[in-house]
């Protein structure tokens, strides 16, 4: 179910779609699936408060290395 039907942004219709986001915090970093309202003209994406608030705990968590609730996927290395 769309929020909205047009972006804030451009004023462009939007479309809910399957996207990855990207979290950083500190020296980890996690990446997330889930549905987000995409602006087809300048591709926005609009993400629900509560899908926001997520997004907030992860990044504190990250900083603060608590990582025993994710799951590792590969490593990273700085050159």
């Amino acid at each position: 179910m769309l929020m909205n039907e047009i972006c804030p942004v451009c004023g462009g219709p939007t479309v809910l779609k399957k996207v990855t986001e990207i979290i950083r915090g500190g020296k980890h970093t996690a990446i997330i699936q889930v549905e987000a309202e995409v602006c087809l003209h300048c591709g926005e994406r609009l993400y629900t408060p509560e899908f926001v608030r997520k997004c907030e705990q992860i990044k504190a968590k990250l900083e603060k290395e608590e990582t025993k609730d994710f799951q590792p996927v590969g490593v990273a290395y700085q050159a």
